[in-house]
């Protein structure tokens, strides 16, 4: 069997810190599982345009892993090359990078290491209300340059305390975001999602619940999302939504970086209809070097607090996508069922997580 695995170049770092699974240098630390079975494994992170490492070696495939922070963007025309292609793995959570509805139609399965990345994202979430809230970074390159001026960051500083807060998706990651800004005496936590969280997690987080998303997002200071990408969410934040934003607001997006319109976020905090975008997820992956989100500002000259695609992939958390890809590959060699929560689509069919909370 042909195992093709997408990783990212983690480089001088990968050789250095071999617990960074997640790169083509560590291999999710699954060579010796997968050669001592005497299965071909193949790991590289060429993945751009048809003579590609990727599109080559998907042609005969019978597994692909990949993960969400350099993933091998599987269309529908690469499944229709792919003949043996059997079952997609992501090594993370979100599988937004392969054509869902050509995988049922070509009944191969995908699946992805649920819940490794919630607690990582989740601290990552609050970690950027406060960077953009207090304002640190332009106050941090000041320092860097050399310069004292402390009412030029002061004026653009505020507290978190006080604050409507509310978070777009209140699954995993989104209700561990609530449990986390809790202690910071919020205004009021509020959450935007298609269902009601159960009366005993409500009343834990003290959270309130808003039917409708133009109300939601006029009534918060901070947004953060933490919704899967899917037909329903792509774009969701666009032009017209963000004109509901309360005046100043922050917006916090690690789920998928195409749920929001770039141009839209981008004008907004130019305009100051947002005063802070912050995050670390952009379409696509990695971002151009021209991407707008990598150096637009507000007109105090901050509000930006975009990094890499890496909140998911602490140490912590590539160990635990590590070990969660060899119990899905294990059991797919084995003939034992997967974890319903890891499955995505299965055997044509969708899965019980395709479109569940992120």
């Amino acid at each position: 069997m042909k195992v093709l695995a997408i990783l990212y170049s983690g480089g001088a770092a990968a050789k250095e810190e071999p617990r960074l699974l997640g790169t083509l240098e560590n291999e999710l630390a699954i060579r010796e599982y997968l050669e001592s079975q005497g299965h071909e494994y193949l790991v590289s992170d060429d993945k751009e345009g048809p003579d590609s490492f990727f599109q080559k070696h998907i042609a005969d495939a019978e597994v692909l892993i990949t993960t969400p922070f350099h993933p091998g963007y599987l269309t529908a025309d690469l499944f229709e090359k792919a003949k043996k292609l059997k079952i997609c793995i992501t090594a993370g959570v979100g599988s937004d990078h392969i054509d869902l509805n050509a995988a049922v139609a070509h009944q191969v399965q995908v699946l992805e290491v649920s819940g490794s990345n919630v607690v990582s994202v989740a601290e990552h979430v609050v970690m950027n209300i406060l960077l953009l809230v207090r304002n640190f970074v332009p106050a941090h390159e000041m320092i860097e340059r050399g310069d004292w001026q402390v009412s030029q960051v002061a004026r653009n500083a505020f507290d978190v305390e006080g604050k409507v807060i509310g978070t777009i998706g209140a699954g995993r990651i989104g209700y561990r975001v609530l449990q986390r800004l809790l202690p910071f005496n919020p205004k009021e936590l509020l959450y935007y999602d298609y269902a009601t969280l159960p009366a005993e997690a409500e009343k834990a987080v003290n959270a309130r619940r808003v039917e409708d998303l133009k109300d939601f997002v006029s009534q918060c200071d901070i947004i953060t999302v933490n919704a899967p990408l899917h037909e329903g969410s792509r774009g969701l934040i666009n032009t017209e939504l963000l004109s509901h934003f309360k005046k100043g607001a922050w917006l916090v997006n690690t789920a998928r970086g195409a749920i929001c319109d770039k141009d839209a976020v981008a004008a907004a905090l130019k305009s100051g209809q947002l005063r802070g975008y912050a995050g670390d997820v952009w379409d696509v992956q990695p971002a151009p070097r021209d991407h707008v989100w990598r150096t637009m500002k507000n007109p105090l000259g901050g509000g930006n607090g975009m990094v890499p695609h890496y909140s998911g992939t602490t140490l912590d958390a590539q160990a635990r996508y590590a070990k969660g890809t060899k119990d899905i590959l294990d059991n797919y060699l084995t003939g034992k069922e997967q974890e319903p929560g890891n499955v995505i689509i299965g055997l044509g069919k969708w899965g019980t997580k395709a479109y569940g909370q992120r």
